[in-house]
């Protein structure tokens, strides 16, 4: 009993190793698959458009900014583990492929320029 009470400080800084250990291999394993980044990164494509089509083109900060909102919302436990800076590379690549789909595909096309919002000059 003398040695549990004369190193108690040694079982306690043990005891919080061993807890530090668990929390960090628990936030490991919470992290996101692949398979998740890439439905993620199918869903930024739908809210690209759905940004484009409310916002208008030549207004990329702007929807880069409701973009990121969006899935903050949408996706809040995966959002930790994801940069700004990843996001807006994954933004960059769902606007090329939107850009390809309306190249190639009058309905889409039609679909994000019909609700977009035009100001003409007076």
């Amino acid at each position: 009993m003398d040695n549990v009470i004369n190193n108690w400080y040694l079982y306690i800084a043990t005891i919080s190793v061993v807890i530090l250990a668990a929390m960090t291999i628990h936030q490991f394993l919470r992290k996101p698959t692949i398979e998740q980044y890439n439905q993620v990164k199918e869903w930024i494509l739908y809210a690209v458009i759905e940004a484009e089509k409310t916002l208008g083109s030549k207004t990329g900060q702007i929807k880069l900014r409701m973009v990121w909102d969006m899935f903050l919302e949408r996706f809040p436990h995966i959002s930790p583990f994801v940069t700004f800076e990843m996001f807006s590379s994954w933004v960059d690549n769902a606007l090329v492929k939107m850009r390809t789909m309306i190249e190639s595909n009058k309905a889409v096309a039609e679909y994000i320029i019909e609700d977009t919002v035009t100001f003409e000059e007076e």
